[in-house]
C-alpha cells in the first residue's frame, strides 16, 4: 500500500515537470545510445589491436648466397642464442616465391629467376619486445648504423611502425569515446538532480506540513528517489529500443555481406540490454542522490 502511495507521487510530480523530466530522459538515452555503442566498440578495437600486436614481426631476411649450413646456423642463433624470441618460422625463397606469385600472376610471369631471398619470421615473445629483438639481431654500431649479428644475414626489419599507428588509432577511438560518454552520464546526472530539485520546490509546503505531521524522512525522500528512477529507466529502455532497431535494420544484415563487422567478438546483446538498464538506474539514482542531499532539509 505504502509503494503505490509512493508511485502516484512519483507519477504526479512528473505530470507537473513533463518538460525537465522530458530532458532529463533524454539525456539519459543519448547517454545510453553511446554507452550502447562505445562498449562494442571498445571490445571491437580491443580485440584488434590484440591481433594486431599478436602479428608483430621482425623479418630477417638471408643473403642470396646463403647456404642450407648457413640456414642451420641462423636458425640456432634465433632460437638458442636470442632473448625475447616466441616463435620462429622459416620461409624458404621458393615457398615465399610460389606464395607471392599465386597473389599476382602476372607480375611475376615476367621474372626470370626467383628475386625473393630466404626469411625467417621471428614472433617475440611479448610484443613490446620487438625492438629490443631488432636490436640483437641488428645491432646499432658507434656510428649510428646499423650491422647484422651473422653474415648471413642480409637485413632485418620489423613491422613495429604500421603496428604503433594501428594501435594509436584505436587508443584515440577508446579515449575519444570514453569522454564523450563521460561528459553524457555528469550531463544526465545533473538533469536528474535539477528535475528532483525542481519537484522538490514545487512540493515544498508539502514536505513541510508532512514533517509537521510526524513523516519520517525516507517517507519524504522515496517518492523522488522513485521519480528519478523512473527517468532514468524510461530512458534507458528508449535507448535499447533504438539499439535493437538499428541492430535489427542494419548490423544483422551486413554482417552477411561484410566479415569485418561480423569478426569481432563482442557483449552479447542480451547482456548489453542488462548493463545499459542497470546503468540508467544507476545514473538516475546517482541524480536523485545529488539532489536529495544537497536540496531537502528536513
Amino acid at each position: 500500500m505504502r509503494f503505490g502511495f509512493f508511485l502516484r507521487e512519483a507519477g504526479r510530480s512528473l505530470r507537473r515537470n513533463a518538460v525537465p523530466s522530458f530532458a532529463a530522459m533524454a539525456s539519459v538515452l543519448v547517454t545510453m545510445l553511446v554507452l550502447g555503442v562505445f562498449i562494442p566498440i571498445v571490445q571491437a578495437t580491443t580485440g584488434a589491436a590484440n591481433e594486431v600486436r599478436g602479428k608483430v614481426l621482425v623479418d630477417v631476411f638471408l643473403t642470396t648466397k646463403a647456404t642450407d649450413a648457413d640456414v642451420e646456423r641462423v636458425r640456432r642463433t634465433l632460437t638458442e642464442d636470442t632473448r625475447h624470441v616466441g616463435n620462429v618460422e622459416f620461409v624458404s625463397k621458393k615457398d615465399a616465391y610460389a606464395e607471392e606469385r599465386k597473389r599476382n600472376p602476372e607480375a611475376y610471369e615476367l621474372l626470370g629467376s626467383n628475386p625473393l631471398p630466404d626469411t625467417f619470421r621471428v614472433t617475440p615473445d611479448k610484443p613490446e619486445n620487438i625492438g629490443a629483438l631488432r636490436d640483437t639481431l641488428a645491432p646499432v654500431t658507434p656510428s649510428g648504423e646499423r650491422t647484422v649479428a651473422d653474415p648471413a644475414i642480409d637485413e632485418v626489419k620489423n613491422r613495429r611502425d604500421e603496428t604503433t599507428k594501428i594501435l594509436s588509432a584505436t587508443r584515440v577511438v577508446k579515449l575519444s569515446m570514453a569522454f564523450l560518454a563521460i561528459l553524457l552520464v555528469l550531463a544526465s546526472v545533473l538533469l536528474i538532480s535539477n528535475t528532483i530539485r525542481l519537484s522538490l520546490f514545487a512540493r515544498r509546503r508539502e514536505v513541510e506540513v508532512m514533517k509537521l505531521v510526524g513523516a519520517t524522512d525516507w517517507f519524504i525522500r522515496w517518492p523522488f528517489v522513485i521519480e528519478g528512477i523512473i527517468v532514468g529507466a524510461m530512458g534507458g529502455v528508449m535507448a535499447i529500443l533504438l539499439l535493437l532497431v538499428g541492430k535489427v535494420a542494419f548490423i544483422d544484415p551486413l554482417k552477411q555481406d561484410f566479415s569485418l563487422i561480423a569478426a569481432p567478438e563482442t557483449i552479447n546483446f542480451g547482456l548489453l540490454i542488462a548493463v545499459l538498464l542497470a546503468a540508467s538506474v544507476a545514473v538516475s539514482a546517482a541524480g536523485s542522490g545529488l539532489s536529495l542531499r544537497r536540496f531537502l532539509r528536513v
